[in-house]
């Protein structure tokens, strides 16, 4: 009896709450990944410029162990930095302005206790997107990174894409987005679960997302548990914050959870003009 009793129980949790059931006990089905615009090194920012607050970034990331990291505007002396610091994590990318190491990163780090990198690859958002430049309207290069891995704990493969759109080109926006779908459609021939991730430089009701979120989840949205706190800081600077750092996937089961991480390190109230953004993705 309290075996039918325990199986009744069981299908009743499952039609009520569907949720509850599907990840792993261990853990072994999630991948949280993050997005996070660390503000570049040369900003003069006063007592928030890069100087002073370095080693605020690489405390956070050991504290949240974040499998997959997006980070956009970092160049390249903050990326071997964090590549020093924040161990034991390795990342790819390269500099938006020659293709090496000049200029702002769309770079992807990656914990390789976790997952394991296949390959990788980089784009300009640009009519020449194989080759450095202005694309559309841009008042900058932008760049996407991309890469394929599979997790270590259940042997999935995914793929994910970093992207930082223009904060000036609305065309340059537009068309940077649809080349992004684009390219994913390319490159994951095998249909693999993607996250795509960045600084949009756009609220998530702007209808230049409006092709983004025909095609792919907003976790924000989504997500089992959300919140809806703002991602641009603006070093607290109230009418300038807003929400423009999304993350969103396709082919996952679920967002477990999205999260915008508002905590201090170092009583520091910012690590950046960005709030990193979290998602607890369930294959």
């Amino acid at each position: 009896m309290k075996t039918r009793i325990s199986a009744l129980v069981l299908v009743l949790a499952a039609s009520l709450f569907p949720t509850a059931l599907i990840a792993g006990k261990d853990g072994s089905d999630r991948l949280t990944v993050m997005s996070y615009n660390i503000r570049f090194a040369g900003a003069e920012d006063g007592t928030n410029s890069w100087i002073y607050r370095y080693y605020l970034t690489p405390m956070m990331i050991q504290d949240q162990k974040p499998d997959v990291i997006g980070l956009q505007e970092a160049v390249s002396s903050q990326v071997l930095y964090l590549s020093e610091y924040a161990k034991p994590y390795k990342y790819v990318g390269a500099g938006r302005d020659d293709g090496k190491k000049k200029g702002e990163y769309t770079a992807i780090f990656y914990n390789p206790k976790t997952v394991k990198l296949s390959k990788w690859g980089m784009f300009w958002l640009s009519d020449t997107p194989e080759k450095p430049g202005l694309g559309w309207d841009a008042a900058c290069p932008r760049t996407a990174t991309w890469a394929i891995m599979k997790d270590k704990r259940n042997g999935k493969s995914f793929m994910v894409v970093n992207t930082h759109l223009d904060h000036v080109g609305k065309q340059a926006q537009a068309e940077g987005a649809a080349l992004i779908l684009q390219r994913i459609e390319e490159l994951n021939s095998k249909g693999l679960p993607v996250v795509l991730m960045g600084d949009f430089n756009l609220s998530q009701d702007d209808p230049v997302l409006g092709a983004v979120d025909s095609k792919m989840e907003n976790t924000r949205k989504t997500a089992l548990k959300s919140d809806g706190n703002v991602t641009y800081n603006a070093w607290g600077k109230l009418q300038f914050q807003s929400r423009i750092d999304h993350i969103y996937q396709k082919g996952f089961r679920r967002c477990q959870e999205f999260k915008v991480l508002t905590k201090k390190y170092d009583n520091r109230a910012f690590i950046s003009d960005h709030f990193p953004v979290m998602a607890e993705l369930v294959f």
